[in-house]
């Protein structure tokens, strides 16, 4: 049971971030064709790229983490016995953790603060934009508790067809 939520979790936050994606690159494309052919363009199409940039960053923050893409510094680790690098490796993760459900806490305190704000172009709420904070936090969160066992005990990552974070690191 735990196995499929997590399976669902981790295709429905790739999907996501595939759509706002697709969506960033179709704004964007259209606006510079409209630009070069129309010498117009269209005036919301940057902030809207801007926001879908944001989502998809703070969305995408935790599958990266589930994978290993993040920088990380692991020669402490490595060069200790089994005993202490496991000990270092919960360290972190009790601080990632404890950081990420901070995080979750003020950025919903921030998200509050601006709900009568709007955007220049859109005249859209800064607080839809800003709520992309708490949910990326959030799900942050929710990936580390799903690697947590793994990773603290072995040092390893959930796997990944699709994304090799040591080959990715090494560029």
């Amino acid at each position: 049971m735990l196995n499929r939520i997590e399976r669902t979790l981790v295709a429905c936050n790739r999907w996501v971030l595939i759509l706002l994606l697709l969506a960033m690159a179709c704004i964007v494309f259209a606006n510079v064709v409209l630009r070069y052919t129309t010498g117009d363009s269209l005036v919301w199409a940057e902030e809207v790229a801007r926001h879908l940039m944001i989502w998809g960053t703070f969305l995408g923050a935790g599958l990266v983490l589930r994978f290993g893409g993040h920088v990380a510094i692991d020669n402490l680790h490595t060069a200790v016995g089994t005993r202490w690098a496991r000990v270092l490796r919960a360290v972190v993760v009790v601080g990632i953790g404890v950081f990420s459900l901070v995080m979750t806490y003020f950025s919903i305190l921030y998200v509050w603060a601006t709900r009568f704000q709007t955007t220049a172009a859109t005249d859209i709420a800064i607080s839809w934009i800003y709520s992309a904070m708490p949910a990326g936090f959030l799900l942050l969160f929710i990936h580390l508790l799903f690697i947590v066992r793994s990773y603290v005990s072995e040092g390893r990552f959930a796997e990944s067809a699709e994304m090799d974070a040591d080959a990715a690191a090494s560029l």
